[in-house]
């Protein structure tokens, strides 16, 4: 008898996709991109990777509450084959969220 492998779900968003986001007001709601992760602290926190291949790429920490709606993306996929899923989320205008951008510390320069 042949051993199967299928794929399994590593991690589970308690978000759910929404159909018509067309409707979508974007008076009150504005779109983040990017690979979806657990927060490592808290798990009412989502954390945002714009891009995840890159070697300077940034990241955005939303509340779960401020998420309005996600939208599965197409994944994308390094040239060694490693895929990851992307999604566009819809978080309320006016939230307070976290971007973080790493920088590499050096002598500061004033003006």
């Amino acid at each position: 008898m042949t051993n199967i492998n299928f794929p399994e779900l590593k991690e589970k968003f308690e978000i759910q996709a929404y159909r018509n986001i067309k409707n979508m007001d974007r008076n009150l709601h504005t779109p983040f991109s990017g690979c979806p992760k657990k927060h490592p602290h808290d798990k009412n926190r989502i954390i945002l990777v714009a891009d995840p291949f890159a070697d300077n790429t940034f990241y955005y920490e939303f509340r779960g509450e401020d998420i309005t709606c996600a939208e599965e993306l197409a994944s994308i996929t390094d040239i060694h084959g490693n895929a990851v899923p992307m999604v566009r989320i819809w978080v309320k205008k006016q939230s307070i969220a976290v971007q973080c951008t790493p920088f590499i510390v050096d002598t500061i320069t004033r003006c």
